[in-house]
């Protein structure tokens, strides 16, 4: 509504109006029932209206300026006061024609007539009833008109017109209730008006509507109809109040609550300047002042971006939710160690020494470190390597990264990469996100506080990927040397200097790790320990730290050599010495608890006092055993966890020349026993083996262990030896083990973890080792004194391999257990014939 429904600050007639404030004279019943009955003139003077609508009851003030509607107000006034008004349809038209006033008008009665000091005319009108023009009888001076009554129809009464009209009344007062530029008393006078008709006629007459709607309000006649319309307006205006009224009360909330956190924020720092604590100011002064002093050592662009973030921290109320963000970035970004560099050790043989100290034997490792030092010492400045520590569990790979930090005089930071599958691990989360932190590359990086810190990547061969990334993509920045002096972190949106970091993976296998990865990395193979490297371990390193865990002195527990043989070949079976480690534990707990009842003071560990405390023996050799059977050879295998025997099984019956193979083998490894059979065939004759052996008899070959998945070529020299075993019925000897690819054409091709697999072959109590000739160089690695022992037998064909691993004499004539079912029956005929041929003669 224009300013509410009782604002008469309107602009009605042919010129602006004035400001009228007079009582609102209430239209009765009484009165509209004598104003219909008394009729209306058969002739009206016209008053054309620019911009209002009058409506029968409703009193309005309205200024006259045009010389004809000046005419017209004063020959009225001077005889019975009735003119005519008509709204025009075009408000800006001076001087609108007949054709331009709406036909539908109010009859109108002069109150007041009040002469301007301007000469126009103000006079307060009021309206009676609603006429139509039906003819225009003038034009000069001013318009008259024959008009005719254009009453409303009332259509409805009783119960429904009474419910119809307090449900308009108390939509006005919820209206005037919630504007706040009508006066209170607007509700009271609205529920004063009895008259239905007149109650319609005063709301229209201040709806904030357009001229139009008004007009047609007005020349609604059903009152059932006008009803609605008004009701519909009301309802529409009421909803726009009560938008208004909840955004002013948003709007009013939402500064109250600024004020009040203002005004507690004021007080909060008053109260903290007579504390002596510090505010908010003085947090980012220290900040500022903190980073003033590393100033040298920031990069421009991060100290750029630095001092922005401080500038804006100091602008961010500490309420505000990103307060608690850009102040972690701040202080991550001062606390990180950009340009700080620890002083390296370049004494080459203290360097040897302390890795000595920590480490018995990993000579490959040992030596890849004094070089790097070396160069490091001639050249000052060089890129660190990316070294990869390969090999089984247990060999030290992991704790060589604090010993080598600590020989070269740096820091040392360890991460596991284990089961991790979120590339944002890696390089961080964006700070968009809620508790974004920064990748852990750059966490230790700060927790090192140094830029040259030896990061040892633990298990990198055990990492991940699932739809939040590949974190192995997001390591191949980490780790080339090319790149990692950019290296960007999300977290920090600025780059970082990973190049002078010594970088140390461990990986217990290379086949998981991609391939671009495996690139970027110096591969550094650490193979399994010997049984005499094992005891030097345990000697110098394992008994001493057991002793310290478990509360022990020196002298209350000694290990002789022949127990920790004891241990190695009885108790455990691994490459490295962390089984061993534990056991060792168990036995100085055992002691521990000795030693604290009182019972004993001191004790030897020697092998009888192994078996007391630990039990029977876990790990035999049945090599032996299992050999003593034609058909059974002894293969050397390797695994992520060091090397091992395996065994190959082949068997025979009576069949139609069928091969089946068990064991849960992988593809290649089923191609390795094909090969062998065929190649077998070719040879048969040679080996004495019947023709019917393959074609009357089905072949069978299993390896055990049936749960393990075993794949692989280098089986195949071990296959042909069971196959031929079984078809000569020749034993293969049992102390003979035996690796190698073979090839259609007989050839044998060299294969990799050759020193595991020696190692696994020296534990078993295995004397002659077959390898391929391409291998040698492999065996030559290894110290002499672990071989000690072994008889090495080198082949480059297979022709020769059956002389070294079968047993002369067999259990059973080939030619007798294979022959073919046609030689055994002709030879049963030729005897029947014989014996009726004696008895022939006899006769």
């Amino acid at each position: 509504m224009k300013n509410g429904i009782f604002d008469f600050k309107l602009h009605f007639g042919d010129a602006e109006s004035e400001d009228f404030e007079q009582a609102i004279p209430l239209f009765s019943e009484e009165e509209e029932k004598k104003i219909s009955e008394s009729g209306i003139p058969s002739e009206l003077p016209i008053l054309p209206l620019k911009n209002t609508v009058l409506f029968p009851g409703v009193v309005i003030p309205i200024t006259v300026g045009r010389d004809r509607s000046l005419e017209l107000v004063k020959n009225a006034y001077e005889t019975d006061k009735i003119i005519g008004i008509v709204t025009q349809r075009d408000a800006d038209q001076e001087n609108p024609t007949q054709s331009e006033l709406f036909e539908i008008g109010t009859v109108a009665q002069i109150l007041k007539l009040i002469k301007m000091p301007d000469g126009s005319k103000s006079i307060v009108i009021q309206g009676k009833s609603v006429f139509k023009i039906d003819q225009f009888t003038s034009s000069d001076p001013y318009f008259r008109a024959k008009v005719s009554q254009f009453g409303n129809i009332q259509d409805m009464e009783g119960l429904e017109l009474d419910a119809a009209i307090r449900s308009v009344k108390e939509t006005a007062s919820q209206i005037v209730n919630k504007s706040p530029n009508i006066p209170s008393e607007a509700a009271i006078a609205i529920n004063n008006i009895n008259s239905p008709n007149f109650l319609l006629n005063f709301i229209s007459s201040n709806l904030n509507i357009s001229i139009l709607e008004k007009q047609k309000l007005l020349e609604t006649q059903p009152f059932s109809e006008r009803l609605q319309k008004v009701i519909d307006y009301l309802e529409k205006e009421l909803q726009v109040l009560s938008l208004s009224e909840e955004i002013r009360t948003k709007v009013k909330s939402g500064i109250d609550e600024q004020q009040r956190d203002f005004y507690l924020r004021q007080q909060l720092k008053a109260i903290q300047e007579e504390l002596g604590e510090d505010n908010e100011q003085q947090e980012v002064e220290k900040l500022r002042a903190k980073a003033q002093k590393k100033k040298k050592v920031f990069p421009e662009n991060v100290w750029k971006t630095l001092n922005k973030e401080l500038d804006r921290l100091n602008r961010t109320p500490a309420q505000a939710p990103n307060h608690g963000v850009i102040l972690n970035y701040v202080e991550t970004l001062i606390d990180l160690p950009w340009n700080k560099f620890t002083k390296d050790k370049l004494d080459l043989k203290k360097a040897r020494a302390v890795l000595d100290e920590d480490h018995y034997g990993l000579e490959k490792v040992k030596k890849r470190i004094i070089e790097y030092l070396a160069v490091l010492k001639l050249k000052k400045d060089m890129k660190a390597p990316i070294l990869c520590l390969y090999g089984p569990p247990g060999v030290g790979k992991t704790s060589l990264g604090k010993s080598v930090a600590r020989a070269i005089n740096r820091e040392f930071a360890r991460i596991s990469l284990g089961g991790l599958r979120d590339e944002a691990e890696i390089r961080g989360h964006r700070r968009t996100y809620i508790g974004a932190l920064p990748g852990r590359i750059i966490q230790n990086m700060k927790k090192a506080g140094a830029s040259n810190p030896v990061i040892m990547l633990d298990e990198i061969d055990k990492v991940g990927s699932d739809f939040r990334g590949d974190p192995t993509s997001a390591l191949l920045e980490v780790l080339d040397p090319e790149q990692n002096n950019t290296f960007y972190d999300n977290y920090l949106e600025v780059e970082y200097d990973l190049s002078k970091v010594l970088f140390i993976a461990t990986a217990n296998s290379l086949e998981t790790i991609p391939a671009p990865l495996r690139d970027r990395m110096e591969i550094i193979r650490i193979s399994g320990y010997t049984q005499e490297e094992k005891t030097e371990i345990s000697k110098k390193y394992l008994v001493p730290r057991q002793l310290q865990e478990n509360g022990l002195k020196k002298d209350q527990v000694s290990f002789e050599e022949t127990a920790i043989h004891a241990l190695i070949d009885g108790y455990t079976r691994e490459s490295g010495v962390r089984n061993l480690s534990r056991e060792i534990g168990s036995i100085c707990r055992h002691v521990a608890s000795l030693v604290a009842t009182e019972e004993i003071e001191s004790k030897e560990i020697t092998p009888d006092a192994v078996e007391e405390i630990l039990g029977k023996r876990k790990f035999f050799s049945d090599i032996a055993e299992r050999t003593t059977v034609p058909g059974v050879s002894t293969g050397l295998a390797w695994t992520p966890y060091g090397g091992d025997i395996l065994f190959i099984e082949a068997s025979v019956s009576k069949g139609s020349g069928k091969t089946i193979i068990t064991g849960q083998l992988g593809d290649v490894m089923k191609e390795s026993a094909s090969l062998a059979v065929s190649h077998l065939k070719t040879i048969s004759d040679d080996l004495g083996i019947p023709e019917a052996a393959f074609t009357e008899w089905d072949l069978h070959i299993h390896v055990p262990a049936g749960s393990v998945p075993k794949d692989g070529p280098s089986a195949g020299v071990a296959l042909l030896s069971a196959l031929a075993s079984i078809f000569t019925q020749r034993n293969v000897k049992n102390t003979v083990a035996m690796t190698g690819e073979i090839t259609l054409r007989g050839a044998v091709l060299p294969v990799g973890g050759i020193k595991e697999k020696v190692l696994a072959a020296k534990r078993a109590g295995i004397e002659t080792v077959i390898l391929p000739a391409k291998n040698e160089k492999d065996v030559d690695e290894i110290e002499a004194e672990t071989i000690k022992g072994i008889n090495f037998i080198y082949l480059e064909r297979m022709e020769n391999l059956l002389g070294y691993v079968l047993e002369t004499k067999p259990h059973v004539d080939p030619t007798e257990k294979f022959r073919s079912k046609k030689e055994s029956s002709a030879g049963t005929n030729n005897i029947n014939k014989a014996v009726e041929s004696t008895r022939l003669t006899q006769n």
